[in-house]
Order: C-alpha cells, then sequence, then structure tokens
C-alpha cells in the first residue's frame, strides 16, 4: 500500500510517499481503509520534532523506521481482530490513531473508532476526531463547563474553535469567539453570541466577565489571560498553535499554568487529549442531530499531504484541512 513516511526531521517536504506492507491487526484492532483523513498542527510538529520532546518517543536523531505520518481518519472496515465486537467488514467508521492514518490503510484498536454517521462524508467525519475530541474533553472534563456559564474561546475560527463554540453552545453556555476580521461572520455563523475581532480588541482588557476561557492560540502571558476571568472562572490550555520549537513547545504554558494555578483562585488546567471511542460515539450523536458540523477550509488529494501541512502551519485555516484518497 502507499503510505507517508519520514526518515529525517524538518519541515513537511521531509515526508515521502512510499510502498509499505499493509499492517496485521492485533486481536483487539480493525483494518480500516481509509478513505479520508485530515492534518492537524500534531502532524506538522511530528514531521519536525516540535518540541524536542516529541524525539523521546519517535526516535532521537531521526524517526523511528517503518512510522507513518496522521492521526484522523474516516473509511471502510475490511478485517477485524478475533476480540473485536460491534464492528464488521463494510462499516464506515471515523476514528484517530497516534500515528499511521496518512496511508491507504491502517490498523485502528476498536476503542478509538465510532460508526460514521450517514449525513456525513468521510471527509466531514474525517475531520471530527482529534480536534473535537480536544476541545470537548477541554471543555467538558477539563473546564466543567455547564449550561449558563460565560464562556470566551481564544481561536474559535481554526480547527479546535470552531467545535469548541458549537460544543460550548450544546452544553448551554453563553459564547464569545475571538478571530481575525474575515472570520467573525464563519464564528458567529456558528452560534457565538459575540465575537471579538483581535484586530480591533484585546479581549484580555475585559475584565472579569468569562467563567470559563479556553485558550487555543497560546499568544497570551497567563497573567493576561487570566484578566477576563471571574475571579473563580477556569482557564483551559490547549497548548498554543502559536508555539514553537524548544525542549517542550505548547507544553511549556501548561507547566507554567500548574506551577501557578495553586497559588491563584482561579484554576488553571491543561486538555489532556484521550481518545475513546464513548468520546466519538457522543459526537457523532450531536452531528447526527445537526447540532454539531464540522468546518473543512479545503480538501487536498492524498498526494498532496505535504503541500497541505504546509498550509495549515502557516495558521490561518479557518476550521481544518482534509485529505481525500
Amino acid at each position: 500500500m502507499k503510505a507517508w513516511s519520514w526518515d529525517r526531521y524538518g519541515p513537511p517536504d521531509v515526508l515521502t510517499l512510499k510502498d509499505v506492507a499493509e499492517p496485521d491487526i492485533a486481536p483487539d484492532q480493525v483494518l480500516v481503509r481509509v478513505r479520508a483523513a485530515s492534518v492537524n498542527p500534531y502532524d506538522w510538529r511530528h514531521a519536525g520534532a516540535d518540541p524536542m520532546l516529541a524525539r523521546l518517543s519517535i526516535g532521537l536523531r531521526r524517526p523511528k523506521p517503518g512510522l507513518i505520518l496522521g492521526a484522523d481518519l474516516a473509511g471502510v472496515v475490511e478485517r477485524v481482530g478475533e476480540e473485536v465486537t460491534g464492528l464488521q467488514p463494510g462499516d464506515e467508521v471515523f476514528g484517530e490513531v497516534s500515528l499511521g492514518s496518512f496511508a491507504e490503510a491502517v490498523a485502528v484498536p476498536q476503542d478509538r473508532l465510532a460508526v460514521k454517521p450517514a449525513r456525513l462524508t468521510f471527509e466531514q467525519a474525517a475531520s471530527v476526531s482529534m480536534a473535537a475530541h480536544t476541545a470537548l474533553q477541554g471543555l467538558r472534563d477539563d473546564g466543567r463547563i455547564s449550561a449558563g456559564q460565560r464562556v470566551l474561546v481564544n481561536g474559535a475560527s481554526g480547527g479546535i474553535g470552531t467545535f469548541a463554540v458549537q460544543l460550548a453552545k450544546t452544553f448551554g453556555a453563553e459564547v464569545t469567539g475571538v478571530c481575525s476580521t474575515r472570520n467573525v461572520e464563519l464564528v458567529r455563523s456558528l452560534g457565538a453570541d459575540d465575537v471579538v475581532d483581535y484586530t480591533r480588541e484585546d479581549f484580555t482588557a475585559r475584565q472579569g466577565r468569562y467563567d470559563l476561557l479556553m485558550d487555543i492560540v497560546g499568544d497570551r502571558s497567563l497573567a493576561k489571560l487570566r484578566r477576563p476571568l471571574t475571579s473563580r472562572g477556569t482557564l483551559v490550555l490547549v497548548g498554543g498553535i502559536s508555539a514553537r520549537g524548544g525542549l517542550l513547545g505548547p507544553a511549556a504554558q501548561m507547566l507554567r499554568g500548574a506551577l501557578v494555578s495553586p497559588f491563584v483562585r482561579q484554576r488553571i488546567t491543561g486538555v489532556r487529549w484521550n481518545p475513546n471511542s464513548a468520546d466519538l460515539q457522543f459526537l457523532a450523536g450531536l452531528m447526527e442531530k445537526e447540532q454539531l458540523t464540522p468546518v473543512i477550509d479545503r480538501t487536498y488529494p492524498f498526494a498532496e499531504i505535504p503541500e497541505a501541512l504546509h498550509y495549515i502551519k502557516r495558521g490561518h485555516a479557518r476550521g481544518k484541512v482534509a485529505i481525500t484518497l
């Protein structure tokens, strides 16, 4: 089969399309014939070992042999392991893996898959997993969102942000989105009650307004991010798409938040991404009811994955960027 791999660290151009063996499946895994994928900052960060800490898992001096890039996927079940229940060949599914989805087929643990909503295309379904999962767990589990709260999403027009705005509304919150001028109408169309154009207003000057703030961008200090929060508000740090390079990269802000949190009245917490089928099924239910819709900026063919990664690395994608096979 064809798959995108890399044998040295660097920009997306280090990726090469190779012929590799089709993966075997473990008893608890499913072989999925990939019909679509999507790209995330997670992918170009792995290609460039950004942050350097990533090398501990993928290779110190160069990537470990045989690694295939990609996390999000949607496709058709081709084979199932002997311990798999509830899925069978022919089922249309979507989900996520740590690595491996930029390939024509991928072995996926059953607990990282869910049945694809019938109303979604494969490209839409493949755009859900990592971004929507991060938004859901950040708001619900880390942020402890509840109905009636005032919630601000910094980075509301990106992959995670477009899902965060919609999810916060389903939880009954009053939502403010922060984005650039060209994305104001998009964020408003997703259900935001208020939209801040950061080119015209500094949202951190809105002192004491919000019960929960999800920061996806990572371009403000902790002190500034705490200003718009109420005295007992919660700051959820996603890591920051603007943080690049260094030993810790986006995790540096999360670490600072963990160190500061015990000494202030506000809660400061980082998102702990935990892929699981229960959450994917929850998201699928919202999409079936048309309460959650993936926003896709562009779609690239499988042969142009490096170009897709270059595009999202520039940081101006509206929603997600999908890959079609």
